[in-house]
């Protein structure tokens, strides 16, 4: 089966955080997409069970997660189509051929990638320095 990187770097950007662009590219028994997929109930279970701590700490699991995913759409993103399908399409006999959709996911999810980084850097700071005063 064909593995489209605008696809795959759609995913990781977006639903990074579920491990389904994982889940795309190696299938369901992928251990990297079940850990990123265990982010979501971890923290909630880590957000009821220190009820007060700040959101930073026990999001932490999630924060992370979305962090890999957006990395990883921009690592498969900017990886050439010839190396793509070295490593995923190997059995295909169609080539890859990215557009500028994927140009502009790129573009975006840089973009998202230094504002979640910011607003990180912003709220510990926050809590560092203020003991979480702003918020």
């Amino acid at each position: 089966m064909h593995k489209n990187k605008t696809t795959a770097t759609l995913l990781a950007s977006t639903l990074g955080w579920t491990g389904a662009h994982r889940f795309y590219l190696r299938g369901r028994k992928d251990p990297a997409g079940w850990l990123l997929a265990a982010s979501f109930p971890l923290s909630l279970w880590l957000q009821h069970t220190y009820f007060g701590t700040p959101g930073l700490l026990t999001w932490s699991p999630m924060i992370a997660a979305a962090l890999a995913g957006l990395v990883s759409a921009l690592f498969s993103g900017l990886q050439s189509d010839e190396k793509w399908d070295a490593h995923y399409n190997t059995l295909s006999e169609h080539p890859s051929a990215s557009g500028w959709q994927l140009a502009l996911i790129l573009v975006l999810t840089a973009g998202l990638t230094a504002i979640l980084i910011l607003a990180i850097l912003a709220r510990a700071l926050d809590l560092m320095l203020t003991g979480g005063a702003y918020g």
